[in-house]
């Protein structure tokens, strides 16, 4: 497949896109870059500072007025063009907090966006008229603790809580398992008809594919359950047995996951860590 980078394309009517040139492991073919609205627009996930990307929104825009440049969270690969884009546009940043958080070891994911300073924080349920119609901010944290979704006529843009082509990242010591799952099941009491992620297709049947992540988890949890139920192991050892042909690029965020597992199933008590083993209770 030849990805349309630097392209617009209308997904329907008020709701368009912008794929990025940053093409990896973590983000499928890019970040894409959302243009809600018709005369006026707000842009979701600005994306990587790549000049030719900040060009490609520059001329999709064209003349019209930016209501906004809003970004669900603080990776590196969502919100760092929210700057020059700003200084050409004259809108305002306005979305998730930010967050300037570095884990101990090395990062699997895109490392956060230390210089993301937005003009306006939305909470949950706040958010802003586009064209007459409301734009909503949904707070989902999990995969960061500042994630936020947009709902816009009955779609919502998903960030990396939901993408259709793979499971979400969930890093401690910021990423947090149970704060990821309360955020599933909070979007699966949703009725939104679509979610648009910032890398990969859209979902089209989103509780549905909502109660498949929250089972996928679940599953995976007992899994580790299991494996460490017989005896200590290491999460090097956890992520040996529980994925088996990994591709080696993504061995560091599978062990981030098991570790959310793991400290999630440490505060409820069902494990505990002896030095760098864990073990059930």
């Amino acid at each position: 497949m030849e990805a349309p980078y630097a392209k617009l394309e209308e997904l329907e009517p008020g709701i368009a896109r912008v794929l990025a040139h940053n093409p990896s492991a973590f983000t499928y073919y890019g970040t894409q870059t959302y243009l809600i609205g018709t005369h006026e627009i707000a842009v979701i996930d600005p994306g990587p500072d790549l000049p030719e990307h900040i060009d490609a929104l520059t001329k999709a825009i064209g003349g019209r007025k930016v209501a906004a440049i809003m970004c669900t969270h603080t990776h590196r690969d969502h919100s760092p063009a929210s700057r020059p884009l700003a200084e050409r546009t004259g809108a305002l940043i306005i979305g998730c907090a930010p967050l300037a958080l570095e884990t101990a070891g090395p990062r699997a994911d895109a490392s956060f966006d230390g210089d993301y300073a937005p003009d306006d924080v939305l909470g949950d349920a706040e958010g802003l008229d586009i064209d007459g119609e409301r734009l909503t901010a949904v707070a989902t944290p999990g995969h960061t603790s500042n994630h936020l979704c947009f709902a816009y006529r009955g779609a919502l843009l998903s960030g990396d809580h939901v993408m259709g082509w793979s499971t979400t990242v969930v890093v401690p010591p910021d990423g947090d398992m149970a704060d990821y799952m309360a955020s599933l099941e909070k979007l699966r009491q949703r009725e939104d008809r679509i979610y648009y992620p910032a890398h990969g297709p859209a979902v089209t049947k989103p509780q549905q594919y909502v109660r498949h992540l929250v089972g996928h988890r679940m599953q995976r949890e007992r899994q580790i359950l299991g494996l460490i139920g017989g005896q200590a192991r290491t999460i090097p050892d956890i992520v040996a047995n529980a994925y088996p042909g990994l591709d080696p690029r993504l061995t560091i965020a599978a062990g981030g996951s098991v570790l959310a597992h793991l400290r999630d199933l440490e505060r409820r008590g069902l494990v505990e860590q002896q030095q760098d083993a864990w073990t059930t209770r």
